[in-house]
């Protein structure tokens, strides 16, 4: 039987996105999948369908946004899930990253969210039902790697609205959840995912060392599955009381841990 669940995925071009996209329209959901350009999606995707919907967005743009959700309705007739992926790693110490450079990555991680999610909520709160996942990530749990504080404190922001936001939206029949994702075999690490701002100060020995091993030894040797991630995410979206915090990480024991021995030192 045809599934006519309407996802909007932002971030669908490559990576966790993009296997999410695939999967989706090979179970015969209906998406709308955006990127920054529509040939990047239609080449990775395939071109525009009944079913798939690519859209070329500018997720800082509210302007942009609302058009990529008016598409979306005006083709599909509703929007049942959302998922906020778009994102990109930035790396650099606090002293040495500049004003630009961590606007920017918040603009993305942050408030591309916020945007999407104020356009698609009128719809969602219309059908009294939806799902909306927003993808932090690991350092959005724990902050304490050098060099990765602003994409740290981006990922933290997105645990934060997300708590509010399913507090806000749950008389409405609307779930949010957030999803904090492990190491995954995806081109996260690669130049047009990761922006690193070139250290001149040599004293941040910890700080370089941890951008060579995430270069050098991560990058290509994540234990993670983007395609089981995104079976778990349409499993996790059919269910009628989605967690409002979600692990994919097989150290997901070991971090919990970590980080509450950090706390009981309070």
């Amino acid at each position: 039987m045809e599934n006519k669940k309407v996802w909007f995925v932002t971030g669908a071009s490559k990576g966790l996105g993009l296997t999410l996209v695939k999967e989706l329209l090979s179970q015969g959901y209906q998406v709308a999948a955006t990127s920054r350009t529509v040939e990047s999606l239609t080449k990775e995707a395939g071109a525009s369908s009944d079913n798939f919907l690519p859209l070329e967005v500018d997720l800082v743009s509210e302007e942009s946004v609302k058009k990529a959700i008016d598409k979306t309705v005006e083709k599909f007739g509703t929007i049942d899930v959302v998922v906020n992926n778009a994102g990109y790693g930035q790396f650099g110490t606090l002293e040495e990253i500049t004003d630009k450079a961590a606007r920017q990555n918040f603009d993305i991680n942050v408030f591309g969210s916020l945007n999407v999610i104020r356009f698609a909520m009128p719809y969602l709160r219309a059908n009294r039902s939806g799902r909306i996942f927003n993808i932090s990530s690991i350092a959005g749990f724990l902050g304490n790697f050098a060099g990765w504080g602003i994409y740290a404190a981006t990922k933290f922001a997105v645990v934060g609205f997300t708590e509010a936001l399913s507090a806000e939206i749950k008389s409405f029949g609307v779930k949010a959840t957030v999803v904090y994702p492990g190491y995954f075999r995806t081109n996260f690490l690669e130049s047009d995912s990761f922006s690193v701002i070139e250290s001149n100060i040599a004293e941040y020995a910890d700080a370089k060392a941890s951008l060579d091993a995430h270069q050098q030894q991560i990058n290509g040797n994540q234990q993670g599955d983007p395609l089981k991630a995104s079976l778990v995410l349409i499993k996790v979206a059919a269910d009628d009381n989605p967690p409002c915090i979600y692990f994919w990480a097989r150290m997901q024991m070991t971090w919990q841990k970590q980080k509450l021995r950090r706390l009981k030192k309070i």
